[in-house]
This record gives structure tokens, C-alpha cells and sequence, in this order.
């Protein structure tokens, strides 16, 4: 296949990440849709690692899916206890606690 079809593939996995990000209220959309843009940065980094034949684009997109594992662990637990004191998944709620 194609290195640019992969590319295309990965443009437009971010943006329906990002639109989701920018236009969804619900904190659980916005978490995967973060993730989905990590995935399609994933790809574009592989793709270009496969293009120009070194192993340094795979080495990052490794290093982007620890990251990625760390935020799914510590955002999870966040938006658990937030449901929990506020019975609410929403942006708007969650914008409460502020000081």
C-alpha cells in the first residue's frame, strides 16, 4: 500500500479526534478522542519511519504509547472520582472545581 494512503488515513483520524475534542461535552468522548489523535500521530510517525527507513519513528511511537498508557491510568482515575462527587460527566461540571 501506499505511504501517502497511510498519511491520509492519519490526517483524518486527527481531525475527527480533534473535532470531537473541540466540540463534545462529555468527558469520556474527549478522552478517547484525545487518544485517537495519539493513534493517528502513532501512524504518521511510523509511516515516515517506514519511508525513510530508520528505526527512529517507531522508537517514539513506543515511547507516545507508554505516555498514553500513563494518561489513560491517571485521567480514568480523575474523571472516576469527579463522576463520584459531582454524579456528572461533563466538561461543565468538571469546571467547578476551580478555586
Amino acid at each position: 500500500m501506499n505511504p501517502e494512503n497511510y498519511l491520509f488515513l492519519s490526517a483524518l483520524l486527527f481531525t475527527v479526534g480533534a473535532c470531537g475534542v473541540l466540540l463534545r461535552r462529555n468527558v469520556i468522548v474527549l478522552f478517547m478522542c484525545v487518544e485517537l489523535m495519539l493513534n493517528a500521530a502513532n501512524l504518521a510517525l511510523v509511516t515516515f519511519s517506514r519511508m525513510h527507513g530508520n528505526l527512529d519513528g517507531q522508537i517514539m511511537a513506543f515511547f507516545v504509547m507508554v505516555v498514553a498508557a500513563a494518561e489513560v491510568v491517571v485521567g480514568l482515575a480523575i474523571i472516576v472520582m469527579v463522576f463520584r462527587s459531582r454524579h456528572s460527566a461533563s466538561v461543565d461540571d468538571a469546571s467547578l472545581m476551580k478555586l
